[in-house]
């Protein structure tokens, strides 16, 4: 075997190593990882409280923990 074959085979043995292992923890990875979360964000219109807090997804205003003030959610 060639020395340039000998460099082009490990070359390339290595890069799919690379590849493999790249690709099993990006698997892994998405498994085990909770998945993003689709709570809407409110926060307290009542000037004293003034809390942020998160709620369900569905729920266009939502009650405050707190203080019990009804509040639309916040847009960005």
């Amino acid at each position: 075997m060639a020395p340039y074959q000998f460099i082009q085979l490990f070359l390339v043995v290595l890069l799919l190593a690379i590849t493999l292992l790249a690709r099993y923890t990006r698997r892994r990875r998405s498994v085990f990882e909770p998945g993003p979360v689709r709570d809407r964000v409110f926060r307290c219109a009542d000037e004293e409280c003034g809390l942020v807090y998160t709620d369900d997804a569905d729920v266009e205003t939502s009650r405050c923990p707190q203080c019990g003030r009804m509040n639309e959610s916040v847009r960005f």
